[in-house]
């Protein structure tokens, strides 16, 4: 990877917003069949802590090419990457804590060199003291200061949207809004998880609009429709996948990542279900 991601990300941004102007990527939703599917593992993360080995054979075989990580249970780094391979899988970004980040980002960056990852994404925040603008322009700098460190290790720092960040402050302003446009594009990507965003009431594709370029990847689990708002495997539930992925280019959209947090029967299940959907879509 370039350690000049700042001006690849501005040239990429420039694409973009050149092929909307040609009408080019915004409303197909066919998949290229080149596009590979991915899948969070937190999905399956009881059966990976009792076997990591051949949770990701079962990965592998269901069709996934990539694997997004949320913690090893203690396996090192050369082994995660070794079992990758062996597989036939890689793993473009995990999720790791701000605060890991912050206490140790040299042994976070080597661990994810050695898997082969290219970003680090913070997956939540503790939300109960950022009661105030000052407070998110506050975490809006944390990790910006992390995408420079990232940079430096020709990595990208990304992050996951939760329902905090969606919870109108005092003022009426919404938290994510803040992250947004006080991140620096050249350093800060967003996964934008679109249960999380759709439940609390944001719309994905208004957020593509006005930032193009910056969700580099999709977090994809399903839900039934207000107000219940259950979570239901993909294609199972209510969401327009139709308008969504239709607008992946217009997002910067590179990765699909199917997710599900509380699976039943099991993760394998759901991970079937959303890769055959998926599937569906290239047909």
């Amino acid at each position: 990877m370039s350690h000049d991601r700042a001006a690849q990300g501005a040239q990429s941004r420039r694409d973009f917003l050149g092929a909307i102007a040609a009408g080019a990527m915004v409303g197909s939703l066919r998949l290229p069949r080149a596009t590979p599917l991915g899948v969070q593992l937190y999905t399956v993360r009881g059966e990976l802590e009792r076997d990591f080995g051949g949770t990701l054979g079962r990965v592998a075989r269901i069709g996934y090419k990539e694997v997004e990580f949320a913690g090893y249970f203690g396996v090192e780094a050369a082994r995660v990457r070794a079992l990758l391979d062996a597989n036939g899988l890689v793993s473009p970004s995990s999720h790791v804590a701000i605060e890991a980040l912050e206490g140790d980002f040299a042994a976070e960056a080597r661990r994810a060199t050695t898997i082969g990852q290219r970003t680090l994404i913070v997956p939540w925040l503790d939300t109960r003291a950022l009661t105030t603008v000052a407070a998110w322009k506050g975490i809006a700098a944390r990790l910006t200061a992390l995408g420079v460190r990232a940079r430096d290790a020709g990595l990208r720092i990304g992050f996951h949207n939760q329902a905090g960040d969606a919870r109108r402050l005092a003022d009426g302003t919404i938290p994510y809004d803040v992250l947004l446009g006080e991140t620096d594009a050249g350093l800060v990507d967003y996964q934008m998880d679109c249960y999380w965003a759709i439940t609390s009431g944001l719309d994905p594709v208004g957020y593509f609009q006005k930032h193009p370029g910056r969700f580099t990847s999709l977090h994809l689990k399903d839900a039934t429709a207000a107000p219940e708002y259950a979570m239901r495997d993909l294609g199972a539930g209510a969401i327009d996948w139709r308008k969504i992925l239709g607008a992946r280019g217009l997002a910067g959209v590179r990765h699909l990542i199917v997710e599900h947090d509380d699976p039943r029967p099991d993760g394998f299940s759901a991970l079937t279900i959303g890769y055959r959907y998926l599937e569906s879509l290239t047909a």
